[in-house]
């Protein structure tokens, strides 16, 4: 691990631990924009970690987007901090400075259609007229990122929120996810990039994977504390072997959410070293499908796990489990299902046939 990577991990561990509270993790249910937290979040440039200093960013890597993103699943940070890492990456990708404030990311890339006006490289004079559902905080954020396809190459472009909400909606986890219906709405910026046409997408599902793992871990450390703390028949139930087997499996699911979250991460280094280049032969798509299935399946396992250990306690809305549980059956099903990816990664494997399964997979 870097000093930079370590030093970034403290510093947003600590920061997170103070200040998402269950308070504060209630009252953004309701609907509260947790104006102090995201404040506190932008001071410390958690948003722009991987984005080149010419651009407003610190200039890292997705190793330490990685360190910030599994926190916030960890402490179930109730802002749009993934999407905001996501889109202003894909911007910087385009030679585009991301515009202050949250950002959300339109999942799938928009018909060449839905922009009309100069067609100019840079965006000027183009409009944006297009609907989609399920946008991450979209009343919340400022501005969406989207790509689409122009003159046989992705573009990344940006558009502001302001006047495209169709309607309100959420998912289990009480997250917004908006209705957006932009009209003849002006493009910012619009450039493009070597990146493939569906990179929300693909991105998506890996930041997603690094959020579940986590909330995975998260699961994990409140069971553990959970186990030590309650006692039963004169001993904490932590002692009794069915217990311990319980989150023996639980720390597996852990372990094996995070480093394959954590091997997607290194492969979108490997693939894209920095903004705007894409090295074909290192597609990091088939470590990021591994990780999105591997946080799908420990997502339908670790919960499970965990609230079993902490009994009737932990349905309780008082208890903060259930903050962690229901994002990660939320998230699951976002930038692709696992069972969309898992086929995927099927059609990868088949691709390569009984000879080149193997070298392939020790390459990584």
């Amino acid at each position: 691990m870097s000093d930079t990577r370590e030093m970034l991990e403290d510093t947003v561990t600590r920061l997170l631990g103070e200040k998402v509270t269950h308070a504060l993790l209630t009252d953004a249910e309701s609907g509260r924009w947790p104006a102090d937290l995201w404040r506190a979040v932008e001071d410390h440039g958690l948003t722009r970690t991987h984005v080149p200093e010419v651009l407003g960013g610190a200039g890292c890597g997705w190793g330490e987007a990685f360190a910030v993103l599994r926190a916030a699943g960890r402490h179930a940070v109730p802002l749009p901090l993934a999407e905001t890492v996501l889109g202003a990456w894909l911007l910087a990708a385009a030679g585009i400075e991301a515009p202050a404030g949250p950002l959300t990311v339109l999942a799938d890339p928009v018909p060449e259609g839905a922009l009309s006006g100069s067609r100019s490289g840079n965006g000027s004079g183009d409009r944006f007229t297009h609907r989609a559902s399920r946008v991450p905080w979209g009343f919340a954020a400022g501005h969406a990122v989207f790509t689409t396809e122009r003159g046989g190459r992705t573009h990344v472009g940006v558009v502001a929120t302001k006047g495209g909400l169709a309607a309100r909606g959420e998912n289990l986890a009480r997250e917004p996810r908006d209705e957006m219906a932009f009209e003849d709405a002006p493009v910012i910026a619009l450039g493009s990039t070597a990146l493939p046409a569906d990179a929300v997408r693909l991105f998506g599902a890996m930041i997603r994977s690094a959020q579940m793992a986590g909330a995975v871990g998260a699961l994990l450390t409140h069971a553990v504390r959970y186990a030590g703390e309650r006692v039963q028949f004169g001993r904490p139930i932590g002692k009794f072997q069915a217990i311990q087997q319980e989150l023996a499996r639980l720390a597996g699911e852990a372990a094996a959410s995070g480093v394959a979250a954590e091997a997607a991460f290194a492969a979108a280094d490997r693939a894209a070293p920095e903004p705007g280049a894409w090295i074909a032969d290192a597609d990091p798509s088939f470590e990021i499908a591994v990780a999105k299935v591997r946080a799908c399946e420990a997502a339908e396992i670790a919960p499970a796990i965990a609230h079993q250990v902490h009994g009737a306690i932990g349905f309780t809305y008082e208890h903060t489990l259930h903050f962690l549980t229901r994002r990660l059956w939320s998230w699951r099903s976002e930038f692709g299902t696992g069972n969309e990816w898992a086929r995927r990664l099927g059609r990868h494997t088949l691709a390569l046939g009984a000879d080149g399964l193997w070298p392939h997979v020790t390459s990584r």
